[in-house]
């Protein structure tokens, strides 16, 4: 690809790509391909201009050479990457709005003033005729007032004054669609699918490869707790999957041979073969966005109070202008009350500064379902963690695998891995790793594997059991012993490393040690949130009470639980709830699913379970629980806003009515004020509610 390079400092870049006229979707290919690059960090392309400009890491040779080599038909980009990146609803609405100002200004420059007079009439038509409808229904609303407005205004042959009115409607409209669609479509593009591999049946056998090469009529096999990829129809298995995503069912739905199932859901319990009906899963981002905005998810409390307080002050505000009339016998003060209301920019203002809010926390890898869930945050006064991969490290390490009959560690750590392979979990994914860097290759030895939520897998390795998992599900629930003779062995286990025990035929084969680490952040992170308005962090785990101890003196958690299961985390959130606390749940496991589900806020973690996220009210980053930290104070910021543009609304709206009875403001004068404050506080309320340089704690 041929390019030339315009502007460059250390670490960032700007290029201007040569030949034809970029498109959309070019523009979106090249944006996706640069950055995938494992030395970009941000990539912005500009297809007006053909501008690019790039921020990397490293040296510019790198960038250069991709760049170079860069060919549109060579690029594997996703089809629903392509098909939901916004890029062309941006250009659609902002030639919109040019558009309007300019069809405005040209025809108040141009056109005489009768021309511009029988225009007005014949667009004030459909505000007329939609108050009148909204009457016909025995219902005082704002297209009353609107068309109130603008009718009377015509009657008294002020054009220009009904022309403006119509022209900041417009305005609104436009800017409020405009930005419900764009925060609508970057919460479904944060929610849509990000599945990497899956797992086929190819000739009898199970196989995990990549989910760009499933095709239709393939086979693929999902377990419980992991995210239905792909449409399709159900060959084997039974099981419950939980649709809510697309269908906002709260009960799981049974599903078994024939059943239709769909991308995106989650297998809740059992397992299921599946045959691939649609392989890229693009009907997946408009199931999500259509399900966004016909859910009541995006809706807070103080939403849906401005525009019920809305709707409720339109017939004061035509009360107050007949009173106006009826004690000064003065139409221009009438109509003056009249061009004022409060409806406009309540409505209008509340809902685009929530989703302006969900945008913000969306650019930092924060997605939240909905307004109302903002609003449980900036509220929240208690805050549950999960230990394991949210408050130690997503990425647990195997330091140790202690044989206890007599096998070659390497050999056990073998049949581990070939068994916690298939379940999404951070110990899983330890044991997986552990296994691939020593090159242990691990082969399907097994029958099918069973898994208990919280507890651990069991299966049949030829004719013998095999269970894997927690001492309470090894030692109590399967009864396994400690070989004779070992006794002293299993005492001496280091008490640091968290631990699972792997049993065969009813023996302790091998205990897999597992060292945890405290995420770096963890510690400041608990402190902020505590700045930030927490009260009371609680830290609850299925781990040892030894190592629950540890961790909670080390984090400074105000309250710790050990040996819990799922149950007991929904449990203690609800009595939270109960007690009049607002409670937030931070979890990345199946077994936090209950919890994050009860909780006024359920935050999963992103790099966790797919059924955890499903679940959750909000997802983060698996970087960084800072994340967490810049949520609250989003949400602190949020809450603040709102309260201060009700004030800012009634305050000079209540202003100008007054104005306008002492006959100090003309009509036009107060529907122009009145439409521009509504328009300036709609585009504050856009800006984002923490500045750039904001202190996040670090």
């Amino acid at each position: 690809m041929k390019f030339v390079i315009k502007h460059e400092i250390r670490g960032r870049i700007r290029v201007h790509m040569t030949g034809g006229r970029m498109s959309y979707r070019e523009a979106d290919i090249l944006e996706y391909y640069l950055s995938r690059q494992p030395f970009v960090s941000s990539a912005k392309v500009y297809h007006r201009t053909q501008d690019v400009t790039v921020c990397f890491t490293g040296g510019r040779e790198e960038l250069l050479t991709a760049l170079k080599g860069f060919r549109y038909e060579n690029a594997d980009v996703p089809e629903t990457v392509l098909q939901s990146s916004g890029r062309k609803l941006n250009e659609e609405y902002r030639e919109k709005l040019i558009q309007k100002v300019a069809l405005r200004a040209g025809s108040k420059l141009f056109l005489p003033a009768p021309v511009r007079a029988g225009i007005t009439a014949v667009k004030s038509v459909p505000f007329i005729i939609n108050g009148l409808k909204t009457l016909a229904k025995r219902k005082i609303e704002v297209p009353v007032l609107d068309g109130t407005a603008i009718g009377v205004s015509m009657l008294l042959g002020d054009f220009e004054t009904a022309g403006s009115i119509m022209f900041l409607l417009g305005i609104g409209e436009v800017l409020e669609e405009w930005t419900h669609k764009k925060s609508v479509g970057d919460l479904a593009r944060s929610m849509s699918l990000n599945v990497d591999k899956v797992w086929t049946v190819c000739d009898g056998q199970e196989i995990l490869v990549a989910a760009s090469r499933i095709r239709e009529g393939d086979l693929v096999v999902v377990r419980m707790g992991n995210l239905i990829p792909f449409d399709g129809t159900v060959t084997e298995g039974e099981a419950a999957v939980n649709q809510a995503s697309l269908t906002g069912e709260p009960l799981p739905v049974a599903k078994s041979a024939g059943s239709t199932v769909y991308a995106g859901t989650v297998l809740e319990e059992g397992e299921l073969t599946i045959q691939v009906r649609e392989a890229n899963g693009s009907s997946k981002y408009e199931k999500i966005a259509a399900m966004i905005e016909e859910s009541e998810k995006l809706k807070s409390s103080l939403e849906g109070k401005a525009e019920h307080l809305a709707d409720k002050l339109v017939p004061y505000t035509l009360g107050g202008a007949a009173l106006t009339w009826l004690l000064t016998r003065n139409v221009t003060k009438a109509v003056a009350v009249l061009m004022v209301d409060f409806s406009c920019a309540l409505k209008l203002a509340m809902p685009i500064t929530v989703l302006a809010a969900i945008r913000e926390a969306s650019c930092n890898q924060i997605t939240v379902k909905g307004g109302k869930y903002l609003e449980a945050m900036a509220e929240a006064d208690t805050i549950v963690f999960d230990k394991t991969g949210t408050l130690t490290k997503a990425q647990p390490a195997v330091v140790d695998v202690v044989s206890f009959n007599g096998q070659n560690p390497d050999d056990l750590l073998r049949i581990a891995a070939c068994l916690e392979e298939h379940f999404p979990h951070s110990m899983a994914k330890a044991v997986v790793d552990a296994a691939v860097h020593k090159n242990l290759v691990h082969e399907e030895m097994h029958s099918r594997v069973e898994y208990i939520v919280a507890h651990g897998i069991s299966t049949t390795i030829g004719e013998q059991k095999a269970v894997i998992g927690s001492y309470h599900f090894v030692f109590e629930d399967e009864g396994c012993i400690i070989p004779e003779g070992m006794e002293e062995r299993f005492e001496s286990l280091p008490p640091e490393y968290s631990q699972l025990y792997l049993g065969i035929d009813g023996v302790l084969a091998a205990v897999i040690c597992i060292e945890d680490p405290l995420r770096e952040e963890a510690v400041a992170a608990v402190a902020a949130l505590k700045e930030a308005g927490i009260s009371k962090v609680v830290m609850m785990t299925g781990d040892s009470e030894r190592t629950a101890r540890s961790i909670a003196a080390r984090v400074g958690v105000d309250e710790y639980y050990s040996e819990v299961l799922p149950e007991d985390k929904a449990k203690f959130v609800e009595k939270e709830k109960a007690a009049g606390h607002k409670v937030v749940m931070v979890g990345d496991g199946i077994n936090d699913s209950p919890a994050l589900s009860a909780a006024d806020a359920g935050i999963a973690i992103s790099d966790g379970a797919q059924i955890a996220r499903e679940v959750a009210d909000i997802t983060i980053g698996a970087e960084d629980l800072f994340e967490i930290v810049e949520l609250k104070k989003i949400s602190n910021a949020l809450m603040k806003r709102i309260q201060k543009n009700y004030r800012v609304i009634v305050g000079f709206n209540a202003g100008l009515i007054l104005l306008g009875v002492g006959g100090i403001l003309q009509p036009t004068a107060s529907a122009l004020l009145h439409n521009t404050s509504t328009l300036v506080i709609s585009l504050k309320s856009m800006q984002k509610l923490l500045p750039d340089d904001s202190p996040i704690g670090k």
